[in-house]
């Protein structure tokens, strides 16, 4: 089994503008949900999973999410426009030490096995990057259809039933390899898929997309029940 990164890079320059009027004055990483932003909800799942440097990225309202990490072992680095994650990502690159990083879009609640350590049991030779995945029908907040669909053997291509849940390990070089400045990580899956070099690891846990206000109340629901 090839070694897993201990490295991540967090999401956090959206401008959540699916979550107005919530997000109007406070950047979606700081919306709390059943007494605990999203953003240490992410990064207490980030240490307890093994990781051991996170770079976090911001952009709307940047400073917020700044003064709110002040105190947290954690590298902050401001966009002066949107890079999307893609170009977030590859902007980011010289703070890392490794050759691939755990990605994490620290939008979503989880009730369950700590998603970082599930990519790490699966991370295998030959993959350039392992996304964790789950069927929609098994996730709260999100509406079919799916993201991808993935055969026995492992093949993945786009469209089907199983959701990206917004946490992944990625080559870094497979981020390089895209020229534009400001760009989606779904370019690079594309790639990665055309190559046969992307995996899915899936999630047997309760997961829950932030995506809307009315969100917040069915991912309390899932905090609240128990985990089977």
């Amino acid at each position: 089994m090839r070694k897993p990164p201990h490295e991540l890079m967090l999401f956090a320059a959206g401008f959540g503008s699916r979550m107005q009027p919530l997000t109007a004055d406070l950047p979606k990483p700081l919306i709390s949900v059943a007494g605990r932003s999203l953003l240490d909800r992410t990064l207490k799942l980030a240490w307890v999973g093994g990781i051991s440097k996170i770079v976090v990225n911001t952009h709307y309202l940047g400073h917020k999410i700044q003064d709110h990490l002040k105190n947290q072992p954690v590298t902050v680095v401001h966009e002066t426009k949107i890079l999307n994650t893609g170009g977030g990502l590859k902007n980011a690159r010289s703070h890392f030490e490794g050759p691939a990083v755990f990605t994490s879009n620290g939008d979503a609640i989880w009730s369950g096995p700590n998603p970082f350590k599930v990519l790490t049991q699966h991370w295998r030779d030959g993959c350039e990057a392992l996304l964790l995945c789950a069927p929609v029908s098994q996730v709260e907040g999100r509406a079919e259809p799916g993201d991808f669909s993935v055969t026995e053997d492992g093949t993945v291509t786009r469209g089907g039933d199983w959701v990206y849940l917004g946490v992944q390990i990625i080559q870094l070089g497979a981020v390089e390899s895209i020229a534009d400045e400001a760009y989606s990580l779904n370019l690079v899956w594309d790639q990665l898929i055309a190559r046969g070099t992307l995996r899915t690891a899936t999630y047997t846990g309760k997961w829950c997309d932030i995506g809307r206000p009315e969100n917040i109340a069915l991912a309390a629901k899932i905090l609240d029940s128990p985990h089977v």
